[in-house]
């Protein structure tokens, strides 16, 4: 795969903040998988109230810096084995879903039910974008090696899906989405499942 522009990037990333405004996450939000803040600053922007999820106590350190977040609530917890304390208006997460393993696709999905209230609303981001260099076991491979800058290498999750795939996935599983692509690799989501469990 070629390399992506930087003026690809910029112009997926207004189309993604432009999808994100007209979603409107407004009441109870919770961002799943934070990461580094790349959209809490903006979450906190719209939402009443914010909670942000990661694993990694880096990551959520380093959103706890951005802009308009001194009112959200940070936990610390690894998605795979976390239960939400209360149900959301709106649910986020951002270059997440390719990380989850086909096998525990289903499962996270119920969490995300169970994280909503019953007129609770999704909205994802993410991408398919893999190397060849990343691909050691194939483009079949979910499995990919990464190189960080200092060189040090390791294995990460990245299911490449595609919105059609992801869309029979999701409609499976007894969710209704609207997927869309952006410039580039990437595409986002916006749906509710058939019924809040």
């Amino acid at each position: 795969m070629p390399e992506i522009s930087r003026a690809a990037q910029d112009s997926a990333a207004n189309e993604l903040r432009q999808a994100l405004a007209g979603f409107r996450p407004r009441g109870d939000v919770l961002e799943l998988a934070c990461g580094p803040g790349t959209f809490t600053s903006e979450l906190a922007g719209y939402a009443d109230h914010l909670t942000a999820v990661d694993a990694a106590p880096e990551m959520i350190a380093l959103a706890a810096t951005k802009p308009g977040t001194d009112k959200v609530r940070f936990i610390e917890a690894d998605l795979f084995a976390w239960s939400p304390d209360r149900r959301y208006d709106c649910v986020f997460f951002a270059f997440w879903l390719s990380h989850v393993p086909l096998e525990r696709f289903a499962s996270f999905w119920s969490m995300v039910r169970s994280c909503l209230k019953p007129s609770g609303r999704v909205f994802f981001v993410d991408d398919a974008f893999r190397t060849a260099d990343e691909l050691i076991e194939g483009e079949r491979s979910s499995t990919i090696r990464r190189t960080l800058n200092d060189g040090t290498a390791y294995r990460a999750v990245k299911v490449p899906h595609t919105p059609d795939g992801l869309s029979r996935r999701l409609d499976e599983l007894g969710w209704r989405f609207e997927i869309r692509r952006t410039a580039g690799p990437f595409y986002y989501g916006s749906g509710t499942p058939e019924r809040v469990g």
